[in-house]
């Protein structure tokens, strides 16, 4: 499934868990802070690709998990241009584009289990307020695993939109793409309640 680790010796995957959880927020904040300039915004997606062939992973096992994303980030593009300009249109588009990529290295190249224990250590101190951090670190889990789902969702929705004819537009991807999203969720929520957690 799309965003399941793939088992691998490279650099990226050699590195803990937690240092990837804490580059990758960092790397987020950077660019939402730095990127100004379409350059900056080429800067910021050639280091993404930099990092996914580190990672080893190449275009053909690329191109499929960023198929959805791109459909989201192109409407999102268009709106900016409305909004804004070109230039502040690039530039968000980028910033989005690399930050959903560098999610999916991290989710593709880092165990689900090695990722929970990390977020688990980090707020370990909270344990002694009487915060529940298990729940906290299964709520985070979800969120990281979802990024690449909904984007299976989109390319889903969108496959199926162009196997029916349809032309592209907000309403034909959207709405469906939410249902389908909110269903996920319902689904992860009777899981969750199955296994006595509320």
């Amino acid at each position: 499934m799309l965003g399941a680790y793939v088992p691998g010796s490279s650099p990226i995957h050699r590195l803990p868990a937690g240092f990837k959880l804490v580059a990758l927020l960092g790397a987020i904040i950077a660019m939402t802070l730095t990127v100004r300039t379409p350059v900056g915004a080429a800067v910021a997606v050639g280091a993404t690709v930099v990092v996914f062939a580190l990672a080893g992973i190449g275009p053909v096992r690329a191109w499929p998990m960023m198929r959805g994303p791109l459909v989201m980030i192109a409407l999102i593009v268009v709106l900016q241009l409305f909004l804004t300009d070109w230039r502040k249109a690039t530039v968000v588009g980028a910033v989005l584009l690399a930050s959903i990529g560098l999610a999916a290295v991290v989710t593709l190249t880092t165990r689900t289990t090695d990722l929970l224990d990390a977020i688990v250590r980090a707020l370990s101190p909270l344990r002694k307020l009487g915060v529940r951090t298990d729940l906290i670190a299964m709520a985070l889990a979800l969120t990281i695993r979802s990024i690449p789902l909904l984007a299976e969702l989109f390319t889903q929705v969108d496959q199926a939109r162009r196997a029916r004819g349809l032309r592209a537009g907000p309403r034909v991807l959207f709405v469906p793409a939410v249902l389908a999203a909110l269903d996920t969720a319902d689904g992860f929520a009777d899981t969750l309640a199955a296994r006595g957690l509320d």
